[in-house]
């Protein structure tokens, strides 16, 4: 079983950028999907991205798209989402979970991802 721990987030300011991690272990992530989500005060859990494992097809939602990048480092059994031109919007706290592979490409729709990490909050100043 796929263990999972988020990292890099923090308190940072308007226009800046964050690269979050989400490292496995417990097994490779190459026979993975990944996720990203978050999870702001009183909202619903928000699917942003995913990534497969081969040949590494991604998704974003609406809100993120241009501003957030996906992508994988399977020799460092990590997946990294790099977010720029953060806003207060963006506050949340931010989770990466996985789900096996099964097809060539992937939705982030929490419901589909059985594993998941204990997220790591982000918070963005004005």
């Amino acid at each position: 079983q796929v263990q999972l721990v988020e990292s890099g987030g923090g308190l940072v300011q308007a226009g800046d950028s964050l690269r979050l991690s989400c490292a496995a272990s417990g097994t490779s992530l190459e026979y993975y999907t990944i996720g990203w989500f978050r999870q702001a005060p009183g909202n619903e859990r928000e699917g942003i991205s995913c990534i497969t494992n081969e040949p590494g097809s991604t998704d974003y939602s609406h809100s993120v798209q241009g501003r957030f990048t996906i992508t994988r480092d399977n020799a460092k059994n990590t997946v990294y989402l790099q977010i720029n031109s953060l806003n207060l919007d963006d506050t949340a706290v931010y989770y990466c979970a996985a789900d096996r592979a099964r097809t060539l490409s992937c939705a982030p729709v929490p419901g589909v991802y059985p594993y998941w990490g204990q997220g790591t909050q982000v918070t963005v100043s004005s």
